[in-house]
Protein backbone atom coordinates (compact mmCIF):
# COMPACT_ATOMS: atom_id res chain seq x y z
CA UNK A 1 0.00 0.00 0.00
CA UNK A 2 1.08 3.66 -1.01
CA UNK A 3 2.00 6.13 1.72
CA UNK A 4 -0.21 8.38 -0.22
CA UNK A 5 -3.37 5.94 0.41
CA UNK A 6 -2.65 5.07 3.76
CA UNK A 7 -2.38 9.14 4.58
CA UNK A 8 -5.92 9.51 2.73
CA UNK A 9 -7.27 6.53 4.44
CA UNK A 10 -6.62 7.93 7.96
CA UNK A 11 -7.24 11.40 7.25
CA UNK A 12 -10.66 10.35 5.79
CA UNK A 13 -11.23 7.88 8.73
CA UNK A 14 -10.83 10.94 11.32
CA UNK A 15 -13.45 13.33 9.64
CA UNK A 16 -15.61 10.32 9.64
CA UNK A 17 -15.59 10.28 13.37
CA UNK A 18 -15.47 13.80 13.68
CA UNK A 19 -18.45 13.99 11.63
CA UNK A 20 -20.08 11.02 13.03
CA UNK A 21 -19.60 13.11 17.34
CA UNK A 22 -20.80 15.81 15.95
CA UNK A 23 -24.19 14.66 14.32
CA UNK A 24 -24.93 12.62 17.05
CA UNK A 25 -24.78 15.59 19.58
CA UNK A 26 -21.45 15.00 21.18
CA UNK A 27 -20.35 18.61 20.34
CA UNK A 28 -23.38 20.37 21.65
CA UNK A 29 -23.36 22.90 24.54
CA UNK A 30 -24.26 22.29 27.77
CA UNK A 31 -27.04 25.16 29.33
CA UNK A 32 -28.79 25.69 32.11
CA UNK A 33 -32.48 25.96 32.28
CA UNK A 34 -32.48 28.20 34.91
CA UNK A 35 -30.76 29.68 37.95
CA UNK A 36 -32.43 26.72 39.97
CA UNK A 37 -30.24 24.73 37.91
CA UNK A 38 -27.52 26.54 38.22
CA UNK A 39 -27.90 26.57 41.79
CA UNK A 40 -28.04 22.23 41.99
CA UNK A 41 -25.28 21.87 39.47
CA UNK A 42 -23.03 24.29 41.87
CA UNK A 43 -24.08 22.32 44.79
CA UNK A 44 -23.41 18.94 43.41
CA UNK A 45 -19.75 20.05 44.16
CA UNK A 46 -20.04 22.53 47.09
CA UNK A 47 -23.01 21.34 48.90
CA UNK A 48 -22.44 23.11 52.29
CA UNK A 49 -22.30 26.72 50.40
CA UNK A 50 -26.13 28.09 49.15
CA UNK A 51 -25.88 31.26 46.76
CA UNK A 52 -27.44 34.05 47.69
CA UNK A 53 -27.89 35.07 43.93
CA UNK A 54 -27.55 33.51 40.92
CA UNK A 55 -26.76 35.61 37.38
CA UNK A 56 -27.17 33.82 34.04
CA UNK A 57 -25.12 34.33 30.84
CA UNK A 58 -27.15 35.49 28.23
CA UNK A 59 -26.58 32.00 26.57
CA UNK A 60 -26.98 30.25 29.76
CA UNK A 61 -24.09 28.70 29.48
CA UNK A 62 -22.82 30.15 32.59
CA UNK A 63 -23.75 31.25 36.00
CA UNK A 64 -21.82 33.51 38.63
CA UNK A 65 -23.36 32.61 41.86
CA UNK A 66 -22.88 35.82 44.71
CA UNK A 67 -22.05 33.10 48.37
CA UNK A 68 -22.88 34.43 51.68
CA UNK A 69 -19.38 35.20 52.79
CA UNK A 70 -18.68 37.22 49.96
CA UNK A 71 -17.53 34.96 48.00
CA UNK A 72 -17.94 34.10 44.52
CA UNK A 73 -18.93 30.67 42.48
CA UNK A 74 -18.79 29.91 38.72
CA UNK A 75 -20.94 27.05 37.08
CA UNK A 76 -19.41 27.00 32.97
CA UNK A 77 -20.20 24.69 30.49
CA UNK A 78 -17.16 23.31 29.02
CA UNK A 79 -18.86 21.30 26.11
CA UNK A 80 -21.41 18.62 27.30
CA UNK A 81 -20.51 19.09 30.91
CA UNK A 82 -19.68 22.16 33.78
CA UNK A 83 -17.22 23.16 34.98
CA UNK A 84 -17.59 24.57 38.66
CA UNK A 85 -15.16 26.66 40.54
CA UNK A 86 -15.13 28.50 44.01
CA UNK A 87 -13.62 32.04 43.15
CA UNK A 88 -11.12 33.86 45.88
CA UNK A 89 -9.30 37.08 45.27
CA UNK A 90 -6.35 35.32 44.63
CA UNK A 91 -7.66 33.37 41.63
CA UNK A 92 -8.62 36.84 40.33
CA UNK A 93 -6.05 38.35 37.78
CA UNK A 94 -7.18 42.03 37.96
CA UNK A 95 -10.95 42.63 38.96
CA UNK A 96 -13.44 42.32 36.24
CA UNK A 97 -15.33 44.99 34.50
CA UNK A 98 -18.59 45.50 33.05
CA UNK A 99 -18.84 47.24 29.56
CA UNK A 100 -22.53 47.54 28.50
CA UNK A 101 -23.27 43.79 29.55
CA UNK A 102 -20.53 41.93 29.15
CA UNK A 103 -18.22 41.35 31.85
CA UNK A 104 -14.69 39.69 31.22
CA UNK A 105 -12.95 37.60 34.05
CA UNK A 106 -9.12 35.86 34.07
CA UNK A 107 -8.18 33.77 36.51
CA UNK A 108 -4.97 31.88 37.42
CA UNK A 109 -6.73 28.64 37.15
CA UNK A 110 -5.07 26.26 34.62
CA UNK A 111 -8.46 24.43 33.97
CA UNK A 112 -10.03 27.51 32.78
CA UNK A 113 -8.23 30.76 32.50
CA UNK A 114 -11.96 32.90 32.44
CA UNK A 115 -13.89 34.49 29.81
CA UNK A 116 -16.31 36.63 28.39
CA UNK A 117 -19.56 36.70 30.13
CA UNK A 118 -22.53 38.35 27.89
CA UNK A 119 -25.54 39.24 30.16
CA UNK A 120 -29.00 39.85 29.47
CA UNK A 121 -28.93 43.52 30.62
CA UNK A 122 -26.17 46.35 31.92
CA UNK A 123 -27.49 45.59 35.31
CA UNK A 124 -26.55 41.77 35.86
CA UNK A 125 -23.10 43.10 34.26
CA UNK A 126 -22.83 45.99 36.70
CA UNK A 127 -23.86 43.78 39.73
CA UNK A 128 -21.27 40.58 38.50
CA UNK A 129 -18.64 43.38 38.69
CA UNK A 130 -19.82 44.40 41.81
CA UNK A 131 -19.69 41.26 43.60
CA UNK A 132 -16.00 40.56 42.06
CA UNK A 133 -14.96 43.73 43.29
CA UNK A 134 -16.35 43.21 47.02
CA UNK A 135 -14.68 39.92 46.81
CA UNK A 136 -10.94 42.41 45.98
CA UNK A 137 -11.84 44.19 48.70
CA UNK A 138 -12.69 42.02 51.30
CA UNK A 139 -9.56 40.30 50.69
CA UNK A 140 -6.99 43.56 50.89
CA UNK A 141 -9.52 44.15 54.52
CA UNK A 142 -8.52 41.24 55.79
CA UNK A 143 -4.76 41.40 54.79
CA UNK A 144 -4.50 45.10 56.14
CA UNK A 145 -5.52 43.10 59.17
Amino acid sequence: MSLTLLVIIVVAGIAAVVIAVHLTGGSARAQLDGQEAARKRFAEDFPDLVPASVWLTKDRCAAILGLNGGRIGIVHALGGKFLTRLVTADDLVGTPRANDAIVRVRLRDFTWRGGVLAFDDVEEARAVESAFAALRKAALWEKDR
